[in-house]
C-alpha cells in the first residue's frame, strides 16, 4: 500500500517516437507570446458578515490606494470598483521578462437581503482590505413578496 503510482494514460503513447517531444511542440507554440500578454482581471475576493443590524464585508484589494475605491449603494444592491494605472518605467536597455500585476478596472457587485441606509454605512481601507459595515435600513425584513395578478 505505501507504493503508489498515479496512473497516467498517456505513457504508452509517448514512449512511440512520433510522440516522444509533445509536450515542448507546445511549450514553443507560436500563440505563447499572445497568451503571455492577455491579463486577466483579477477577482475581488471578499468574506460577508450578518449581524442582527448590519453586514461586515471585508474585501482584499491589495496594491491600491483608497482614493481609487469606489463603493456604491443602491437599495440592497452594493457595487465596488476600483481602478489600478500604470506608471510608465521605458528604460532603453531593458525589456520586460513576465509581467503579473494588474492594471485596469475592477468591479464586483453583490445583492443582500435587506436593503441598506448609506448614511449609516461606513468604509474603511487599510493594508489592502476594504472594510464596509453596512447597516440595514429599519423597516425592512428581508422578504419581499410579489403580487400575483
Amino acid at each position: 500500500m505505501a507504493n503508489l503510482t498515479r496512473f497516467d494514460p498517456f505513457r504508452d503513447l509517448s514512449t512511440m517516437e512520433p510522440w516522444r517531444n509533445l509536450e515542448e511542440f507546445f511549450n514553443d507554440f507560436s500563440l505563447r507570446p499572445l497568451a503571455d500578454k492577455v491579463q486577466a482581471e483579477p477577482r475581488i475576493r471578499m468574506d460577508v458578515t450578518e449581524a442582527q443590524d448590519h453586514y461586515a464585508v471585508k474585501a482584499e484589494m491589495p496594491g491600491l490606494r483608497k482614493e481609487d475605491i469606489t463603493v456604491s449603494i443602491d437599495g440592497n444592491q452594493v457595487s465596488i470598483s476600483a481602478e489600478t494605472k500604470r506608471e510608465k518605467e521605458d528604460k532603453k536597455d531593458e525589456k520586460v521578462v513576465r509581467r503579473e500585476r494588474f492594471y485596469g478596472r475592477q468591479m464586483r457587485s453583490f445583492s443582500l437581503a435587506h436593503d441598506i441606509d448609506e448614511s449609516a454605512s461606513s468604509a474603511h481601507y487599510e493594508d489592502g482590505v476594504l472594510n464596509l459595515k453596512l447597516v440595514k435600513k429599519a423597516g425592512t425584513n428581508g422578504s419581499r413578496t410579489l403580487a400575483v395578478q
